[in-house]
Formats: C-alpha cells, structure tokens, sequence
C-alpha cells in the first residue's frame, strides 16, 4: 500500500503539470479574456492572430525538435536546449506585436510583458534553469488579477501546485522553481502597476 502512493502522486503531478503548461495556461487566459472583453466576431478578430503567430507555431517547433531529437522532450527539461527555445518563442512574439501594431496601431501591453518574463527567464537561465512552467502561471495569474481579483487569486493557487509537481516530477529543483516564482513576480508587480497606472 505504500508503493502505490508515491505512484499516485506522481501520476496526478504529471497530469497537472501537464494541464497546466505556459501555452496552455496563456490560451486559457485568452481565451477567457476574449469572451469576456468581446463579442463573438471581435474576440477571433483579437485571438486568431494570436493562435497562428505565437501559439500554433511554438507547438510545432516543440514536436519538431522532440521528434529529431534536437530536445529530449516537450519540456524542454535540458537548459542548454532551452536557449534555441527561447529565441524562437521571444521571435514569434514580436512579429505578433509588430504585426498587431501596424494593423490596429497600438502596442499589445500584455504580449509586451510576456516578452519581458521571457526575457528575464533566458537570463537567468545562463545561471539557473529557472521554471518556465512555474513563472508563466504566476503572470498568468496577474493577468487574471487585473481583470478579475478572485480568478487571479486561484491561478496563483494553481501556480504554487504546478510549481510543487514540477519538484515531485524532478524537472526542476526548489531552488529553480523559487527563482522562476521571483522572477515572475517581480514582472507581474510591475505588470500590474503599470496596468493601474494607464488606467487612470
């Protein structure tokens, strides 16, 4: 009966961690803020962009590099591996900005920011192997925040479990998490009261 228990948890951390990754966890948010912020038309006017630029793309270089073997696996686990990541994704990312730019003339604030915790986390990644998975909920959940208070406050606790799986499953060590938490605070906080500050 003791056996069976550490394979409990770590099949529910799995499936978790899973769940709950960056590009998930971002469609998630956007999803929600499209409904919410838009109608029907509007919202894949404003998401479209978003899933063929940046999401459908990232998908596709990470099962393209694990099918060659260039990474060992969707997490992208290795951090020498996760530098080719980095700039591919922070690629996508400001020819969405461009792109939203010159066709609706104005910067996409959140896109920005996603940019800055990218580049923050391949900083650090020079000397940690910081969380990727840990960091992106907890701006997720700053997101949710500066939209709606009480689903910000659940993403920050679905933050925290997903940075606990990520030490069960020993993709990272609890240092790594911490620093991905650090770092995406230190982000958020700044996301957050720029966002107070544009709104008045």
């Amino acid at each position: 009966m003791e056996e069976k228990q550490p394979s409990i948890i770590l099949k529910a951390s799995k499936i978790i961690s899973d769940f709950f990754n960056p590009l998930l966890s971002l469609f998630i948010f956007f999803l929600y803020m499209s409904i919410k912020n838009y109608s029907l038309k509007d919202s894949l006017y404003y998401f479209l962009p978003i899933l063929l630029i940046i999401m459908i793309p990232v998908i596709v270089w990470l099962v393209w590099n694990v099918k060659t073997g260039r990474y060992t696996n969707l997490d992208v686990s290795n951090r020498v591996q996760r530098k080719t990541l980095y700039i591919f994704i922070a690629t996508c990312i400001i020819t969405y900005i461009v792109f939203n730019y010159v066709k609706n003339g104005y910067l996409d604030f959140v896109m920005l920011f996603i940019l800055i915790l990218l580049f923050a986390l391949q900083i650090s990644n020079f000397f940690i192997k910081s969380s990727m998975h840990t960091a992106f909920n907890i701006f997720v959940a700053a997101l949710f925040f500066a939209i709606n208070p009480v689903a910000g406050l659940i993403w920050l606790g679905i933050a925290a479990l997903v940075g606990i799986t990520r030490v069960i499953l020993k993709r990272h060590s609890p240092k790594e998490v911490f620093m991905g938490a650090l770092i995406a605070f230190i982000v958020s906080f700044i996301y957050l009261y720029c966002n107070i500050q544009f709104q008045h």
